[in-house]
C-alpha cells in the first residue's frame, strides 16, 4: 500500500512504522492524540476510487492525516461499496491497533454511512456497525464520521 501526506509527500516507511513515528513525535511534543480511520469512495464511469485516511487529532491543537488511494474496475451495488469502504478501514485499524494500545491512543473507525433511513447508504448501516464493533473498535457513522465523510471525501472528489 502506498501512503502519502495531505501535501502529496509520499510516506516511504511501512505505514505501521510511519504511524508509530508520528505518535512518538506527537507524544514527545506533549500532544494527546486521537486517531480516526475512515474510507470514502467515488464512482466515475466504470471506475471506483477509494480513499482511506488515518486522521491524527491533537487535543486542542489541530491535526494531520495520512492518505491511501486505490482504484478498481469492479462494479458494486451501493451496499457492497459501503461495506468495502468499511472493510478497508478495518484492515488499516487492525494493522495499527496494537500501536494505539501501546501508546494509549484512542481510535475510532468512521463509516460514510447515513443513519437516516431515507438515504441509500443506510442499507449497510447494521452490517457495518456489527462488523466494526465486532472487531472491538469504536464506531461512528454520519454525521459524526468526519474521517470518512469529510477528510476521505475531499480526496476522492
Amino acid at each position: 500500500m502506498l501512503w502519502r501526506r495531505f501535501n502529496g509527500e509520499p510516506i516511504d516507511l511501512p505505514i505501521k512504522s510511519a504511524v508509530e513515528a508520528a505518535i512518538r513525535r506527537e507524544h514527545e511534543a506533549g500532544n494527546r492524540l486521537k486517531v480516526c480511520i475512515g474510507t470514502d469512495s467515488q464512482v466515475r464511469s466504470h471506475e471506483t476510487e477509494f480513499a482511506t485516511v488515518i486522521v491524527f487529532l491533537r487535543e486542542g491543537r489541530g491535526g494531520f492525516m495520512f492518505i491511501h488511494n486505490e482504484k478498481t474496475l469492479t462494479q458494486y451495488s451501493i451496499k457492497e461499496r459501503m461495506l468495502v469502504e468499511v472493510a478497508k478501514s478495518i484492515e488499516v485499524a487492525y494493522e495499527l491497533c496494537d500501536l494505539f494500545t501501546l501508546y494509549d491512543v484512542d481510535m475510532e473507525v468512521h463509516a460514510d454511512i447515513n443513519t437516516n433511513p431515507g438515504f441509500k447508504s443506510n442499507e449497510a448501516l447494521r452490517e457495518a456497525m456489527g462488523y466494526i464493533l465486532g472487531m472491538g473498535f469504536a464506531f461512528k457513522a454520519k454525521p459524526e464520521a468526519f474521517a470518512s465523510s469529510s477528510c476521505a471525501n475531499k480526496i476522492v472528489n
